[in-house]
């Protein structure tokens, strides 16, 4: 007991830092979505005004219904190809090609995860660009002048193409994940399996899927997160546009607060969204917790 009440003072300086940084910002965010302010002068109280006006917002939901296939982007599909090259690069890779050629595949994948967000939005707005971007660039070298596109100017290609870059920046981060969990699985379990006639399939879906549910639950709930999160790439590559296409809810609020002054309004959007992230995150836990 005495060594347990030890801990505590190692606990204070976090507690702390964790209350100015974060608990105190977001209670007073959720203060000033129930008052309209601009940001200079005295807040007035307005009540449920804003919460109301998010309601029948078309913006606000068709900001959400981007948000649903960011997550598609950075933590569905992400998460499946990352099984999938973890599980290449760990049981085919490194035995044949070696450890070192796998560990230097893996930190390609990881790379993105390493550069800055905005750096990496600047370089794909320069690929993507409809006049000297290089993807379009290489189409038409290739004589296939009909599927270049202003990938990030058309409203109909836009969101997809935001989406494909998502999944390359989040691909790297399951990857390692998952084959940190492969490495912890005992090798005996999958010499039983050969013995009984199972193959690779079978081994990895019956044995490493079952080991490595704790790193798939934690890459399914981080992932998900950071796409609720997600700013930095579009403001760097489309702004939210064109039109609307690729507004999401962080847009929005940066949008409220900063371009129309509103930021009751934009503190009503934060604290949704703050809570929204909270409630996904306790239902990942309950369900990976049974």
């Amino acid at each position: 007991m005495t060594r347990r009440k030890g801990y505590w003072p190692f606990l204070v300086p976090g507690a702390l830092l964790c209350t100015l940084v974060v608990a105190v910002p977001l209670l007073m965010t959720v203060g000033t979505s129930f008052t309209e302010w601009s940001g200079v002068g005295t807040p007035r109280w307005t009540g449920l005004a804003n919460y109301d006006r998010l309601l029948h917002d078309d913006r606000f939901w068709l900001s959400f219904k981007n948000i649903a296939f960011m997550i598609v982007a950075m933590a569905v599909v992400p998460t499946l190809l990352g099984l999938f090259l973890a599980a290449l690069l760990f049981d085919y890779v490194a035995p044949r090609l070696g450890g070192r050629t796998a560990r230097a595949l893996r930190s390609g994948f990881y790379l993105p995860q390493v550069l800055p967000l905005a750096v990496t939005g600047i370089v794909w707005g320069w690929i993507l660009h409809p006049n000297y971007g290089v993807l379009n660039s290489i189409l038409i070298k290739l004589h296939l002048q009909k599927l270049a596109h202003n990938w990030l100017g058309d409203e109909h290609y836009a969101l997809y193409t935001v989406m494909a870059v998502m999944v390359w920046v989040q691909i790297g981060y399951p990857v390692v994940m998952f084959m940190a969990g492969l490495q912890r699985v005992d090798p005996e379990l999958y010499e039983a399996a050969s013995l009984d006639g199972a193959g690779w399939w079978q081994r990895f879906t019956r044995i490493a899927l079952f080991q490595i549910r704790p790193e798939i639950g934690v890459v399914l709930i981080t992932t998900t997160i950071a796409a609720l999160k997600v700013f930095a790439q579009i403001f760097v590559l489309t702004g939210g546009g064109p039109g609307n296409a690729t507004l999401v809810p962080s847009y929005f609020a940066w949008q409220q607060y900063f371009q129309t002054v509103n930021v009751g309004y934009a503190s009503a959007i934060s604290t949704v969204l703050a809570v929204l992230i909270v409630a996904l995150t306790f239902a990942f836990i309950r369900v990976q917790s049974r």
